[in-house]
């Protein structure tokens, strides 16, 4: 490993915060975003065409992503869906996406991929002690999310806390996302340890004296500068990181 293990650099953690996509949920993410507008494509096509809709989708994330923390991710998405394609066709939008949530978002599973030692590392830190969280960006409603879960191995209850766009109010990058969820667990940044491969999205936490783990496996690095984390490795490292990690109480 890049790093030394050293637990006492460790003292105090009690708890992991994990990335979905690409961390606990080995994907391309490219390939993801492709077999989503494929399929939600299919979903809508008698009501929109689809680049028409994927444009809208894309504008409404972007307000999603601006979020200012006044109202939750899933209620900014809306109104701005709804502004595009017209306040009195939104519910049956909403009600299909719903549907699509809960059967046809199944067809993407098949960009996952199948890494055991990631689902063998949780269960040793929930063996040891370790709080689990899942600290996805909360573009989707948390259905969708759950589903995410599961394909990667889980079940929901297996996380003391699942961010989603119904319950939070801000989005990665945003370092008040990551704040929400501290307020949310009652955690302190140096009770904690974030977990992720997208150096921009996830290592955004040391600012706030939070330790980080960058996953090198799908990496996502948007610039040149250099990466700054306290530890980083693939799946495999840091399956023997968590083994050598204390049991805590």
């Amino acid at each position: 490993m890049p790093y030394p293990v050293g637990v006492r650099d460790l003292n105090g953690v009690d708890t992991f915060l994990f990335d979905l996509d690409g961390t606990l949920l080995p994907m391309e993410t490219d390939e993801f975003t492709r077999l989503f507008f494929k399929e939600i494509s299919k979903v809508f096509s008698d009501l929109i065409e689809p680049k028409r809709l994927i444009k809208y989708v894309w504008v409404a994330t972007k307000d999603m992503l601006n979020n200012d923390g006044q109202r939750t991710n899933q209620e900014v998405f809306m109104d701005s869906f709804a502004k595009l394609v017209g306040k009195d066709k939104i519910l049956i939008y909403k009600e299909r996406f719903d549907a699509f949530c809960d059967d046809i978002f199944l067809n993407i599973r098949q960009c996952a991929k199948n890494v055991p030692c990631m689902r063998e590392s949780v269960c040793i830190l929930k063996e040891k002690g370790y709080d689990i969280v899942i600290a996805t960006n909360p573009l989707f409603p948390r259905k969708a999310i759950v589903h995410r879960i599961q394909w990667a191995g889980f079940k929901p209850e297996d996380f003391i806390y699942i961010s989603c766009y119904e319950n939070n109010r801000f989005c990665k990058p945003n370092i008040a996302f990551y704040q929400e969820i501290l307020k949310d667990i009652g955690k302190r940044p140096e009770q904690c340890i974030m977990v992720g491969n997208d150096v921009q999205e996830d290592l955004v936490v040391a600012s706030l004296g939070m330790k980080t783990y960058l996953i090198t496996n799908y990496l996502i690095h948007r610039s040149d500068e250099p990466i700054e984390c306290t530890y980083k490795g693939s799946y495999e490292d840091f399956y023997e990181f968590v083994k050598q990690l204390p049991t805590i109480l």
